[in-house]
């Protein structure tokens, strides 16, 4: 079982920046799709990332046509975006053999009508007031529904707990 943030022509590259710490902190893959808004080596990119960038498990997809026809049977993909019906903390992600797919939209028009339409029975949303703000954060977003996911698989491969050894953090 693996997890995966997959980023639809993301634009932001601070957004991007947090959403690769978070990843790289979570043993999360992370996979864009071009077109992007900015450069790799976009200097905001890189400082949101800080210096983590080595450790980033990153995939490029030239278009979503190409991201989707690398899923396989056993994949599960859900398409997060505030118009969703259903919350993010309903679906269940606990499966052995499956690996997750969470699938974000570009920061100002989210993802394309027509893809939504397709796969709107794996559309997840984070509940929201939508009187006062567009849009939560994309990078808020990612960290909310990827922590979610890892609570519900009791957080495979990350330290829960920290000891102090000789007044050191251990």
């Amino acid at each position: 079982m693996t997890n995966h943030i997959v980023l639809f022509e993301p634009l932001m590259p601070a957004n991007t920046g947090n959403i690769a710490r978070t990843a790289t902190g979570t043993n999360t893959k992370l996979h864009l799709i071009e077109p992007l808004g900015f450069q790799l080596d976009d200097k905001h990119l890189k400082r949101a990332g800080l210096d983590y960038w080595d450790t980033v498990d990153l995939t490029i997809h030239p278009n979503l046509e190409q991201f989707l026809s690398t899923l396989i049977a056993t994949d599960e993909l859900f398409l997060i975006s505030k118009f969703a019906p259903r919350s993010y903390h309903e679906a269940n992600y606990q499966a052995q053999d499956h690996d997750y797919y969470f699938i974000f939209g570009k920061e100002t028009t989210g993802l394309p009508e027509d893809f939504m339409q397709k796969y709107a029975q794996q559309a997840l949303r984070i509940p929201q007031n939508d009187h006062h703000i567009r849009a939560l954060n994309l990078s808020n977003t990612a960290a909310i529904v990827i922590y979610e996911v890892l609570r519900q698989q009791s957080f495979p491969g990350l330290e829960l707990t920290h000891t102090y050894v000789d007044d050191k953090l251990k």
